[in-house]
């Protein structure tokens, strides 16, 4: 304080207009004995120029004293220009005069945007004490407006977090949230129960040789948890931290805010560069902790739908024959594929099948309605029940009734679809029965392509089911039998999609597997459902 008591604000640079040299010097001086440093300037304009080099620095002054009465501008003319920047906006302004001073000239500098007026000559208390006036207003407005701010940023991340659809996409989103609320490189690290990390970067600069970094902070990330829950702060000094992970090569302390779930099975670690000197602002860690803390609870259900994704895809993989594992078949030959959805998405229940029967080759492909765990269970029981009333029965439209009565006695509340075509590979003849699924599609030597005429009402609701579908299949003929999650697309009739299709496979290549993959390349990518295909011709 000084000799009045009144508390000083040292370290305030004040930015000082006025085109006379002496009075420029005298206020300089009044504002130095009280702490402040002082930039002094001779015009509006060079006031603008020396702004604007601040403005590029991060150096603005914490206040403006404005002369009114500049030679190439108003100090009412400078207030304005700075007011209309919006990245200097907020930079308070006091103007002053040695002329006599008129009510008016004192609204004309408010309404310019003015924070105060002095007459001077005035009392060093008196121009010291509106410098403090003018500062502390600011910086309450700045303050507010700071943590308004702030606050918009941490809405926003966790809004993001909460729409993530995987692990990798919750992490993608917390590091990016991280980032903004905290002005720097941030990685996020989410952990689930079987000690896999997800890990997330924003702002980063990783080379190829960082993975092993990022490993080892995940093991230290995971030692950090254990036996502990809920959410805590701390810095990790370099040594401990592995170099490189914010900066390529660059050894730095980490701020991590660690979040794990009561069950201690789930950790989140938002981690940050911080300097040694750095003092840890609560604000601060209290906004990433309730940023970790909605990561952590996102990433829960997201890691058990993870868990029941790879068991329902491992379950899917055991009982559907890989393609070089197909059962020998006289006088056919065969090809299946198997896409699962993309990573965002739940496995669903879609299936193929081949299999010898009395009366030739039965090739079936279906799909159970739903995306889940169970849904795949079930396709595996529809697989299972097929291959049982094979053994006496080869005739479509009877094993479709089979499987339909089978849904209704075991799973009432289950449907699915499925195309079934028997093949006699002496004559070519082809039998066809359909419940509800995309028909075949007849693929004719020199490009003709047609869907046979083969409809039903689907599985599990006890309907009457149509005679079978008749067509016969030349030695360069293919029929192609897909699941819709090839081209079914949210928006588009599966009417044009499948006309789509019939297009895309009549300029196939003639080749069975070049068939395939031509059409995974056109509609196959980033689905979301399983897409299961089988193609044959005569062997």
């Amino acid at each position: 304080m000084d000799a009045s008591g009144t508390q000083q604000s040292p370290g305030t640079t004040v930015l000082v207009v006025d085109d006379v040299a002496a009075s420029r010097y005298a206020m300089g001086a009044v504002l130095q004995r009280a702490g402040h440093r002082v930039v002094p300037v001779a015009s509006g304009g060079e006031a603008l120029v020396e702004l604007d080099v601040r403005l590029r620095d991060g150096t603005l002054p914490d206040v403006a004293l404005v002369d009114v009465g500049l030679p190439d501008m108003s100090g009412f003319e400078v207030c304005r220009r700075v007011r209309a920047q919006p990245r200097m906006a907020a930079l308070p302004v006091v103007h002053f005069s040695a002329a006599a001073t008129a009510p008016g000239d004192r609204c004309r500098g408010l309404d310019a945007g003015g924070d105060a007026y002095l007459t001077v000559p005035a009392e060093p208390r008196e121009i010291q004490a509106v410098v403090r006036a003018a500062v502390r207003g600011a910086r309450r407005t700045t303050g507010a407006e700071t943590v308004v701010h702030r606050l918009t940023l941490l809405a926003e991340a966790v809004i993001t977090v909460q729409a993530a659809r995987c692990p990798r996409e919750l992490a993608a989103a917390a590091a990016d949230g991280t980032a903004r609320l905290t002005a720097s490189p941030a990685v996020v690290f989410v952990i689930g129960p079987d000690g896999e990390p997800y890990r997330g970067m924003a702002r980063c600069h990783p080379t190829v040789a960082d993975s092993a970094g990022h490993q080892a902070a995940a093991r230290l990330v995971t030692r950090l948890a254990e036996g502990r829950t809920g959410v805590h702060t701390t810095v990790v000094p370099a040594p401990l931290w592995p170099a490189g992970i914010f900066r390529p090569g660059v050894e730095e302390d980490a701020r991590l805010t660690v979040a794990t779930t009561q069950d201690g099975r789930t950790t989140v670690c938002l981690a940050t560069p911080v300097r040694r000197t750095a003092i840890s602002d609560p604000a601060d860690d209290g906004l990433r902790a309730r940023l970790a803390q909605a990561t952590v609870l996102a990433a829960e259900p997201l890691l058990m739908y993870q868990v029941e994704r790879h068991v329902a895809l491992t379950l899917q993989h055991s009982f559907l024959p890989q393609p070089h594992k197909l059962p020998h078949l006289p006088g056919v030959d065969i090809v299946v594929r198997y896409v699962p959805a993309s990573e965002q998405t739940e496995i669903g229940g879609d299936f193929y099948a081949a299999l010898r029967t009395r009366d030739g080759v039965l090739t079936a492909v279906g799909d159970v309605v739903g995306h889940s765990l169970d849904a795949a269970t079930v396709m595996v029981e529809i697989r299972h029940a097929l291959r049982a009333y094979c053994v006496d029965e080869s005739d479509p439209v009877v094993l479709a009734t089979r499987l339909d009565r089978m849904l209704q006695e075991y799973h009432p509340d289950v449907t699915a679809t499925v195309c079934l075509a028997l093949l006699d590979p002496a004559s070519g003849r082809v039998r066809i029965a359909n419940a509800g699924h995309i028909p075949p599609l007849l693929l004719r030597d020199g490009g003709g392509a047609r869907y046979a005429d083969a409809w039903g009402p689907l599985l599990g609701l006890g309907l009457e089911r149509p005679p079978a579908t008749e067509c016969r299949l030349q030695r360069t003929d293919r029929l192609l039998m897909v699941t819709d999650g090839l081209i079914e697309t949210r928006g588009i009739p599966l009417s044009a999609s499948m006309e789509q299709l019939r297009t895309a496979a009549a300029d196939a290549p003639s080749g069975l597997d070049s068939l395939c993959d031509v059409l995974l390349g056109c509609f196959g990518r980033d689905r979301e459902d399983d897409i299961a295909m089988l193609a044959l011709r005569l062997g």
